[in-house]
């Protein structure tokens, strides 16, 4: 399982993105300031776009992969694109999902911790990313152990280490191999906190991004491995632009912004290159005309002009999103091997789909909320007690 880089990006959390108005091109932190607190239309389009990518990844995982597509694979027998070829074709193409991920990642985090301060950063990230994350290594072993024969199942030791997230930096496999994409996550938050420690402003974002985006640039020529390990060259650009769009977002379009989204565009197609030739059942001409569709749509995002969607079930459809990336592959797939040859294909990934959507919903609503909610309450307690004996010293 290990040897799959299947890449999908952890979906991000199910922060509802705001529009202010239109402000100048060259904000100071004053304005940015009293941008902050004038009231703003909620962007409930951008929990719609999360879970519209995470359903192309699970579509890409079921039948789109070069792993599906081989005869004698474990999980079809024979290669999907005979027995779905239409559905095999459009889904081929669902791994860009991760790319989607990211950028939408880099725009709300940005969004999400505008005017907080580190601790708040550290709180919100913590208590969103571990309660499911938590469930989902346990739910995945327990799959493993009651249907082995597809993936192989971890020593309890290595299970127990990927309870901390911190897995991929200490040579540990995963539990399921999606979860690398965490790893990705967990270093743009490490980077980004450090902006967020001196306090969010336009300036500094825009220098944030070109720093990092050097950094990326440079990091593979350089045969330094700590660059490559912080700079994150495979996914620096997808956050980038994630943070220029919301910097358009939130104080306007200027050329600056443009640029930097442009490169951020340019880095991007080479990299989809290479993820290309990883996967090995997409084209490159395919993969940049679906990326540079999502691009301008979250331009027209940026720009207000989907202010008008004001659907209140997208937040809903939102919130499925992580859990449903976390469950979906090694239970999934598991499912397919031992079903497919009881039920027709096509209403197998449909009823599967339909069932992680439900088990997410109920793992968002039983698990995330109350240990998340209990996990603040400990987490707020804490850094109470670390301020009171901070000053008491």
């Amino acid at each position: 399982m290990q040897g799959v880089r299947s890449r999908l990006s952890v979906p991000m959390p199910a922060v509802v993105a705001e529009r202010p108005p239109q402000l100048t091109p060259t904000p100071s932190p004053s304005t940015s300031t009293r941008a902050a607190l004038r009231k703003r239309p909620r962007l409930y389009v951008v929990d719609g776009i999360r879970l519209l990518a995470a359903l192309m990844v699970v579509l890409h995982h079921f039948v789109g992969t070069s792993r599906v597509d081989r005869p004698g694979n474990v999980i079809w027998d024979r290669p999907v694109s005979e027995i779905m070829p239409t559905v095999f074709r459009i889904s081929s193409f669902g791994w860009i999902g991760v790319e989607i991920f990211f950028v939408i990642s880099g725009f709300v985090i940005c969004m999400s911790c505008w005017g907080r301060t580190p601790k708040d950063f550290f709180v919100s990230r913590v208590i969103r990313l571990y309660p499911a994350y938590w469930f989902a290594v346990f739910f995945t072993t327990a799959v493993l152990v009651l249907m082995p024969g597809v993936w192989e199942r971890l020593s309890m030791r290595k299970v127990l280490f990927n309870l901390t997230m911190l897995q991929a930096g200490s040579g540990v496999p995963n539990v399921d191999g999606v979860y690398w994409t965490l790893w990705s996550e967990l270093r743009f938050y490490l980077l980004f906190l450090i902006v967020v420690a001196m306090g969010l402003t336009y300036r500094r974002v825009v220098i944030f991004c070109c720093v990092w985006g050097a950094a990326a640039m440079l990091a593979p020529i350089s045969k330094f491995p700590l660059m490559v390990l912080v700079a994150d060259p495979s996914a620096a650009w997808y956050f980038i632009a994630g943070l220029a769009l919301y910097l358009m977002h939130r104080f306007g379009q200027d050329l600056l912004l443009w640029g930097i989204l442009a490169m951020a565009w340019l880095m991007g197609q080479l990299e989809l290159g290479e993820r290309v030739g990883h996967e090995g059942v997409s084209s490159w001409r395919g993969a940049v005309v679906i990326f540079t569709a999502f691009m301008l749509f979250m331009v027209a995002v940026a720009l207000g002009y989907t202010d008008r969607i004001q659907w209140k079930w997208l937040v809903t459809a939102g919130s499925l999103t992580y859990p449903l990336y976390l469950v979906h592959y090694v239970a999934g797939t598991v499912l397919i091997s031992r079903l497919h040859n009881t039920l027709d294909p096509r209403l197998l990934i449909a009823g599967l789909i339909a069932g992680f959507l439900v088990l997410a919903w109920l793992v968002h609503r039983l698990v995330e909320r109350p240990v998340a909610r209990a996990l603040k309450r400990g987490l707020d307690s804490s850094f109470v007690r670390l301020r009171d004996f901070q000053r008491a010293a």
